[in-house]
């Protein structure tokens, strides 16, 4: 047999050196945030584990253990039947569950007396989230952040897709929370993580940057979306130095259509998405865009939303939140496609 439990801070640092990391919790607890590329290999389903919880609080904890322990060892069985039989002797995986550490155990138990080398967490998801919180607080303020700043639709994104192919180190906060930040921002058919999930993928971006070199990233606000940035993060950005993009107008709207084409090709989703704007707009002049872009006058409603909502606020924003914003080198761009952001790119990375 070969089971060894380890911390949450030996196993924060020593993930790589695992063959699979597995999730034993149920589908709805893995849903809602788990360590870096785990695998659910849940002890007890939902629908299971609602059960055993009704009984233990109903009748008694011994006859919740014994139907929960039944339900433990049949799935346990299947998991090993489906996923552990062209598995080697080598093979090594880590376990966790919520934490204390039941039905990973049981899973983690058999696993070991097969004879793989099985590491448990100890005190599980919850003890390593603990853990990942505090290193993100270290990660967060080791890195030189060159913030791009710009109003919408001046091609911030473009540019750290540009400035990633290329091989600079890119922050691409709103994609990893699924969404482009503004209250125009949801992307259809992407669903967003929850602010837990959306904390480690942000950990897990940043503890892969060398602290040697500039991590570019984009000048959000605090939310992007229904997610928060971490406070810790947030700061250190705002604190970083700037760059400014000045694209012209209707270069910025034609951008727009652009990269935002599925509001193009389904007037009804962008118009729905509007509503959101009446609190802030008013009803008439939302239903006035609304019209606009039922008749396929795409261009005059972006036109707008950029004149009259987005561009007002955005100087206050910037000045207020940006420490370094009014000494920013401003590069002024003549056209949005993506050659002029890869040869902007190109000359940052030379002149870092």
């Amino acid at each position: 047999m070969s089971l060894t439990t380890i911390t949450a801070l030996e196993a924060l640092s020593s993930m790589a050196s695992y063959s699979a990391v597995i999730d034993a919790r149920s589908p709805s607890e893995y849903a809602l945030d788990r360590l870096p590329d785990a695998r659910n290999w849940p002890s007890l389903n939902d629908e299971e584990r609602a059960r055993v919880g009704t009984i233990y609080k109903q009748e008694s904890a011994f006859e919740a253990r014994k139907i929960g322990g039944a339900l433990v060892a049949r799935n346990v069985s299947n998991h090993i039947l489906a996923h552990c039989q062209d598995k080697d002797k080598n093979w090594k995986p880590l376990i966790y569950c919520w934490r204390g550490g039941k039905r990973s155990g049981s899973l983690a138990l058999i696993l070991g007396q097969i004879g793989f080398d099985v590491h448990l967490i100890e005190g599980g998801y919850k003890a390593f989230r603990a853990e990942m919180l505090k290193d993100l607080d270290r990660l967060a303020t080791q890195f030189d952040y060159r913030v791009v700043c710009a109003p919408t639709g001046s091609g911030k994104t473009r540019l750290l897709h540009a400035l990633q192919a290329q091989g600079a180190q890119v922050l691409d906060l709103e994609d990893l929370a699924n969404h482009r930040s503004s209250v125009l921002g949801l992307v259809p058919g992407q669903v967003q993580p929850s602010q837990k999930q959306y904390d480690m993928r942000i950990w897990q971006a940043l503890k892969t940057f060398d602290p040697a070199r500039p991590v570019f990233v984009e000048s959000e606000s605090k939310k992007v979306g229904n997610v928060s940035i971490p406070e810790c993060l947030i700061s250190a950005i705002r604190a970083g130095r700037c760059l400014r993009l000045d694209l012209p107008l209707q270069a910025r709207v034609a951008l727009l259509l652009e990269d935002y084409d599925y509001f193009v090709k389904d007037a009804e989703f962008f118009c729905k998405r509007l509503d959101v704007l009446v609190p802030l707009r008013g009803r008439s002049v939302v239903e006035a865009w609304q019209q606009q872009a039922y008749a396929g006058q795409m261009n005059a409603v972006v036109e707008d939303l950029l004149t009259y909502h987005y561009d007002p606020s955005y100087l206050s924003s910037m000045q207020r939140n940006f420490t370094h914003y009014e000494s920013a080198k401003v590069y002024a761009l003549n056209a949005h496609s993506h050659p002029v952001f890869a040869a902007l790119a190109q000359d940052l990375l030379a002149n870092l």
